[in-house]
């Protein structure tokens, strides 16, 4: 039978562990820069001085966290019921909708907070109601949860495909997006917000999403630590068994967990589409679906691990910008790999360092450590 890893401190493995796991994603992307020919350190300046050297990019880098914090949460909300959603992809992306339809009914004679609200609450809507089949599926059919919000993604592509090249699309335009929204359908920048802490900036797509993303990540918290759906759901995600043994409903816990996180994730929608580009058009979601799987892993599924995690992969985004641009033999698809590298280790290699950590916090506190709630070393 495997050793059971020791329960480490809070500090170490919600800190220590993370921060572990990020350096040797950065030392193996370091790697990959020597491969090519260039520094290391250089690139690694270039990365954080696109991402925080100036207003303009810190506006992007909060613009890029703004995605992975909703995507993140979304993740982690089902996490916490022991579901693997991996369909927030779709689900941001079929959310649109109910983003872009308020707007372009609304924006020519309403202002932008009541539209914002309507599109708040589309886009949660449809996000909700794309979860709920493969939760469906998996709570009365036994459908695994991952595979059904795979195809879901799938489909949600199709589906906003066959809309963007008909139905959506203004009559004379060649290109697969719904006409540019009115001054109604326009959010806020959030540039001032930045001004205020003395940076000098002309323009990013920083909005009030970001905020909104904010006060979301305060509702989850609440939700899943200060309610008993909280408690109903962290029980089912620890033990079906006891769940059952106390009378907790499964398949309705599932179905609500799974619209929870698909509200969540749809909206997303809102940041790059009225926030930023103020049309629906294709591929607005651009991966960060995905990538909330890694934020939502390296922030332990916990809101105040997600922003921070989510600020850091927006770093990487906005900075890879910055270092494709100076560093010519770094292309763009180089960038992508330094990305996966982070993902992989943040993600799906978590796991790795963790025993090597346990058996040194072990040896160094053993009266202090314990294994499935037993004082290491016990009988």
């Amino acid at each position: 039978m495997a050793t059971p890893y020791a329960k480490l401190p809070a500090w170490v493995d919600f800190g220590l562990i993370p921060f572990i796991n990020l350096l040797v994603a950065f030392i193996v992307a370091g790697m990959v820069v020597l491969l090519v020919g260039e520094s290391p350190l250089h690139a690694a300046t270039l990365m954080v001085k696109g991402a925080f050297g100036s207003g303009e990019g810190v506006g992007y880098t909060l613009f890029y966290a703004t995605n992975f914090i909703f995507t993140g949460l979304a993740v982690a909300v089902a996490f916490h019921c022991g579901l693997f959603n991996i369909g927030g992809e779709g689900q941001a992306y079929i959310a649109g909708l109910g983003v872009a339809v308020p707007c372009l009914m609304l924006d020519s004679f309403l202002p932008w907070p009541v539209v914002f609200l309507v599109a708040i609450l589309g886009s949660a809507a449809i996000g909700a109601a794309w979860a709920f089949i493969p939760a469906y599926l998996q709570a009365r059919r036994g459908s695994h949860i991952v595979i059904t919000t795979i195809m879901f993604n799938f489909i949600a592509s199709s589906v906003m495909v066959y809309l963007l090249v008909g139905a959506l699309k203004p009559k004379g335009s060649m290109a697969p997006q719904t006409r540019t929204f009115l001054e109604g359908g326009h959010l806020p920048k959030l540039d001032w917000l930045l001004e205020l802490f003395g940076a000098s900036i002309r323009s990013t797509p920083l909005n009030v999403t970001f905020l909104l993303a904010l006060v979301a990540s305060a509702v989850v918290w609440a939700l899943v630590w200060r309610t008993k759906l909280g408690y109903e759901i962290r029980t089912l995600g620890f033990s079906p068994k006891a769940a059952r043994y106390a009378g907790i409903n499964e398949a309705k816990i599932i179905v609500i967990t799974m619209m929870i996180s698909g509200a969540l994730a749809g909206m997303m929608a809102l940041n790059p589409i009225m926030g930023d580009q103020h049309r629906l058009q294709l591929d607005f979601v651009t991966g960060a679906g995905f990538v909330g799987i890694a934020v939502a892993l390296m922030g332990r599924s916990h809101p105040a691990g997600i922003i921070p995690a989510a600020i850091l992969f927006g770093m990487l985004y906005q900075g890879g910008a910055e270092i494709s641009f100076e560093m010519p033999n770094i292309s763009r698809d180089m960038i992508v790999i330094i990305q996966g590298l982070v993902i992989l280790f943040a993600g799906a290699l978590e796991h790795m360092l963790r025993p090597t950590v346990s058996t040194l916090f072990a040896s160094m506190k053993p009266s202090s450590m314990t294994v499935d709630g037993a004082v290491a070393g016990d009988n």
